[in-house]
């Protein structure tokens, strides 16, 4: 179990804990460390047992969950935080994704997309699902309008494929996802979209679309 992505279960439902306990248990690369009930929980038990993910509820007695991220982050910036929520209004996905969170779900979410997101999170990278990636693509495009000037051109240009899979990647589809409609290998995926954050001068999925909005291509 040392390779195992350790992961933390903030929720104040003590049914919904013991069905993602199952559901994530069952996995081979994952270990269910802890189940905390509020935010002050969470804290305690991530400290000593540093989990690599921690799925995160929203609204919480005690200490709620945009409060518990902010500390958290503080406190650990190793550790990812993933919100998983009933709520998906602006407020909440705004405040939990600057508080620190590198993921947003909603609990109607497949089993399938859960994993992808916890692996995702635990190498660092960002998953939303498509209707959350919306709202945060249309929020930075109206905060950060385009200015008379149009930005320099990119000195290497993205390729048509490239285009395609940012494209896709605007939509919150992942890795797999985008693997499956276009019929090739997920590391090659993995390999555009790699190529596309550097051409872009992008650190993640989320700054690489609004950049590729500024740039017009999208």
């Amino acid at each position: 179990m040392t390779n195992s992505i350790k992961i933390l279960l903030v929720d104040d439902q003590a049914l919904f804990r013991e069905g993602l306990y199952t559901l994530l248990s069952v996995q081979p690369d994952f270990e269910v460390v802890g189940e905390a009930s509020n935010g002050e929980e969470a804290l305690r038990m991530a400290a000593s047992l540093q989990p690599d993910v921690i799925l995160m509820d929203l609204r919480m007695p005690v200490l709620d969950g945009v409060s518990a991220i902010r500390r958290l982050t503080a406190q650990m910036p190793e550790c990812r935080v993933i919100v998983l929520t009933t709520f998906d209004d602006d407020e909440y996905v705004f405040e939990g994704l600057r508080a620190g969170a590198i993921g947003y779900l909603l609990k109607d979410v497949s089993s399938q997309k859960l994993c992808e997101a916890v692996r995702a999170a635990a190498r660092g990278e960002y998953f939303l699902q498509p209707s959350i990636t919306a709202k945060v693509v249309t929020e930075f495009s109206r905060l950060h309008r385009p200015t008379a000037q149009s930005p320099e051109p990119l000195i290497d240009p993205l390729s048509s494929r490239e285009l395609e899979i940012l494209q896709m990647v605007a939509t919150g589809a992942s890795n797999k996802d985008i693997a499956e409609a276009l019929f090739i290998a997920e590391g090659t995926v993995k390999n555009h979209v790699t190529n596309i954050l550097a051409k872009l001068g992008a650190r993640d999925r989320m700054q690489a679309v609004i950049k590729a909005k500024e740039y017009g291509l999208l």
